[in-house]
């Protein structure tokens, strides 16, 4: 199967073209993943460059590290991400959450996090003006089998099943995918008022100007969705998320927020309020960033993975904080999270004041 996730991830999520330059990031677990992904990009005519994460190191790092040290921009991944044509990233983590977790010193964890402000600068301007191809996936650990409390064996069929890789051809599929899913992205593309609208969500904002983006599987893979940035100050209205999410490592569960004028002026929670109280405190996280709608039938649970959980295929997401670029949103800041909640008994989705989407399914 390493072979067939290869020959997908470089041949379709990235197109390699002869000459270009892939930068390419994971743990050492995904080695037998890395090492069919090296062969397809020579065979495209690429060239490979690997960038290896070990256990520990991080934590390590900021036990150890001095000011200086921590305040050093790796000049090779800045290098990579100022000049190279393609970026790989695949988690394959040690342990649960890898840099989610929460760090013992905080205090370095946020200098080193603001030395790293330019690297994000550079990756965000590059993937938004298309200059710098990106694909995010998972390779099955350990650790993120017991994330989604399943056996080894069940999580990777999970996770191949999410991508399609049992499919004959997965290429074909996720041509489908992004075929079908063109339909919705065109038509919300002409829209102005989207209306969340059912059981858990009663919550409207304006699209105008913003663009739908079709995310078919080339910059994540899974993917499964479509995305935009909302208007920020039209958004209005409740909305209770009824699948569990995670944040820096701690569950979150039955959140409910009022939303006006684009604010979040009042949340609760039935499990981790105190980390609601947290994030909202944090400059622009008040505020959304993101509204899209899962399509991948082949997920219906979560596994305490948002790379999976918002592709769910039947529900919709809305993230707090930073907007992407590429869909005209203005949003800045250092938080993007993700919260969703089930459309498929009762939800709708009207646009101008036509119902395009029901129970979980479009109708365009």
């Amino acid at each position: 199967m390493n072979n067939k996730y290869a020959k997908l991830l470089v041949n379709y999520c990235l197109a390699v073209k002869p000459n270009e330059r892939i930068y390419i990031n994971a743990s050492y677990l995904a080695e037998p993943l890395l090492i069919e992904v090296a062969k397809e990009v020579y065979k495209a005519g690429g060239h490979p460059y690997f960038n290896i994460e070990l256990n520990g190191l991080n934590e390590m790092m900021l036990e150890v590290a001095e000011e200086h040290q921590l305040k050093e921009v790796n000049p090779f991944k800045k290098y990579a991400f100022e000049n190279f044509d393609a970026y790989l990233n695949i988690r394959a983590p040690f342990d649960r959450g890898d840099d989610d977790k929460e760090p013992l010193n905080q205090e370095k964890y946020n200098l080193y996090q603001k030395s790293q402000a330019e690297l994000n600068r550079l990756y965000f301007e590059r993937i938004g003006n298309d200059s710098m191809r990106r694909s995010l996936c998972q390779y099955p650990t350990a650790a993120g089998a017991a994330d989604a409390e399943m056996t080894l064996e069940d999580y990777q069929n999970f996770v191949y099943q999410s991508c399609y890789l049992f499919d004959e051809d997965p290429v074909a599929k996720w041509l489908e995918v992004r075929h079908t899913q063109q339909t919705y992205v065109d038509y919300l593309n002409k829209a102005d008022k989207i209306h969340y609208k059912g059981p858990n969500i009663d919550i409207t904002f304006s699209v105008k100007g913003r663009t739908w983006i079709n995310s078919d599987g080339r910059a994540n893979m899974p993917s499964g969705e479509v995305f935009s940035a909302p208007v920020e100050d039209t958004v209005n209205g409740t909305v209770y998320f009824s699948y569990p999410c995670i944040y820096m490592g701690k569950d979150v569960e039955g959140v409910r927020l009022e939303v006006k004028d684009g604010v979040i002026v009042k949340w609760d929670a039935e499990k981790g309020k105190e980390v609601l109280d947290k994030v909202f405190a944090i400059e622009g996280a008040h505020m959304f960033g993101e509204v899209a709608v899962g399509t991948n039938f082949n997920i219906q649970r979560t596994i305490r993975n948002i790379l999976f959980d918002e592709k769910i295929g039947g529900s919709i997401h809305m993230a707090v904080g930073q907007s992407y670029k590429q869909c005209g949103g203005k949003n800045e800041s250092t938080v993007h999270w993700d919260m969703i909640t089930d459309m498929k008994n009762g939800g709708e989705i009207w646009a101008d004041g036509t119902m395009i989407y029901q129970n979980g399914k479009f109708l365009i």
